[in-house]
């Protein structure tokens, strides 16, 4: 153990995903997930947001605001929010309503964080592969090396394959993504336009919604390229979320395109929050062994036709040097990155990529076969991260533009 001096660190936060592990149950695991959130609040993070994933195994967190109502309710101070409602199968309006709703019961707790999914190109077009290639997140270089943050290079994900186009439309149909989306852009202006009480068509027509004006949400945009969600975020003036735990080869890139882009608005300085995945246990041996699966299920949303496994048992799985190389190759890049370890390591590593990306906050997010090595993970986090910080319970917000804006590594081990 090295004596390090107390500084003071970003606010620390949580995304959840509600784990359903091996021979588990989706509904153990949406019950498990509120009785985290509870004791996330006690521990001091600042703010929980659940993903929205469909008809995968492992995920059961499929509806953010119902977990975010159902959390509100049973805590006092943390933050609750989206990460994210998807606006491929959400339209802005009916996101904005059901988290207008939750605000009105618990005013200036809740965060609404918007984001898009892939879309699969036409089949058989001949500018298909220049579709994929813009909606592709990107990284300017890479792997490297900036000031002792690993960035690896992009997966070899290929979008132009017919299988995995197929598989992707396949459980659009089934989750049933009807709609077309508008520009990114318009669909953020119609849920802030709703809040302000402002909001016209084209024909000049005013929509009032009353759940939503006036709403005490905050907004967000989750973003994983330095692609339109960073710019669009950034002209706004809104705060992003970018996606280190998904997308680690284009983190640096998104953030520089956001701070590119921002002029003031409904913020009036840029705020990012920069997301990774974490795994702490008492000793780096036990936290090695506890990752063991993560490959494996990596692998699975990568190529498995059903997105994300069962999360599977560390003694159940490949070793990483046992592998095929293309199997490797796939995931390095999220493997690789991961923050595995001890807590002293962990909380080194972090400081890392909040000093190299300029975080105004961390997201951390944890996948372990048994929830009580995620919940340990968490708290063991918690106790390290906060000892250098004076106020654990104020949640630092970003700060709003005007009076009516609500606004609240080493490698890891394989």
């Amino acid at each position: 153990m090295t004596d390090r001096p107390a500084v003071p660190r970003v606010p620390l936060s949580v995304l959840e995903l509600a784990i359903v592990p091996e021979g588990g149950s989706g509904a153990d695991a949406v019950r498990r997930t509120v009785d985290l959130a509870v004791e996330l609040d006690r521990l001091g993070y600042a703010r929980v947001w659940f993903a929205e994933h469909h008809l995968a195994a492992g995920v059961a967190s499929a509806s953010p605001a119902v977990l975010a109502a159902a959390v509100a309710a049973r805590t006092e101070r943390i933050r609750v929010g989206s990460g994210a409602v998807l606006l491929s199968t959400t339209s802005p309006l009916i996101a904005a309503e059901q988290f207008g709703t939750i605000a009105a019961l618990h005013p200036d707790r809740v965060d609404l964080g918007l984001g898009r999914a892939f879309t699969p190109p036409p089949a058989a077009a001949d500018d298909a592969p220049v579709q994929v290639r813009a909606s592709t997140p990107r990284p300017s270089t890479g792997p490297r090396v900036v000031d002792g943050l690993y960035v690896p290079g992009a997966p070899p994900v290929d979008f132009t394959d017919s299988a995995l186009r197929e598989r992707l439309l396949a459980h659009k149909r089934v989750v049933g993504a009807s709609r077309t989306p508008s520009s990114f852009r318009d669909e953020l202006e119609l849920v802030l336009g709703l809040r302000a009480g402002t909001y016209r068509d084209a024909d000049g027509h005013l929509y009032p919604s009353p759940p939503v004006e006036g709403a005490s949400w905050e907004p967000w945009v989750l973003a994983s390229s330095a692609g339109e969600s960073a710019r669009v975020a950034g002209e706004l003036g809104l705060p992003v979320a970018a996606n280190f735990h998904v997308s680690p080869a284009t983190t640096l890139d998104t953030i520089a395109a956001y701070r590119a882009a921002f002029r003031p608005g409904v913020l009036a300085e840029p705020y990012v929050i920069v997301s990774a995945d974490v795994l702490v246990a008492d000793t780096a041996q036990r936290a090695r062994d506890l990752a063991r699966p993560f490959a494996d299920w990596v692998l699975s949303i990568r190529t498995g036709s059903d997105g994300a496994i069962a999360y599977p048992q560390p003694s159940g799985v490949a070793s990483w040097e046992d592998r095929p190389q293309a199997e490797r190759d796939l995931v390095a890049d999220r493997v690789d990155t991961r923050i595995v370890g001890d807590p002293e390591t962990v909380v080194a590593r972090l400081e890392t990529l909040q000093r190299v990306t300029g975080a105004d906050e961390l997201l951390v997010t944890t996948e372990a076969h048994d929830p009580a090595d995620a919940r340990r993970s968490f708290e063991l986090l918690a106790q390290h991260w906060f000892a250098a910080t004076t106020a654990t319970a104020d949640v630092t917000t970003p700060t709003s533009a005007t009076p009516t804006a609500s606004t609240g590594l080493e490698l890891a081990a394989r």
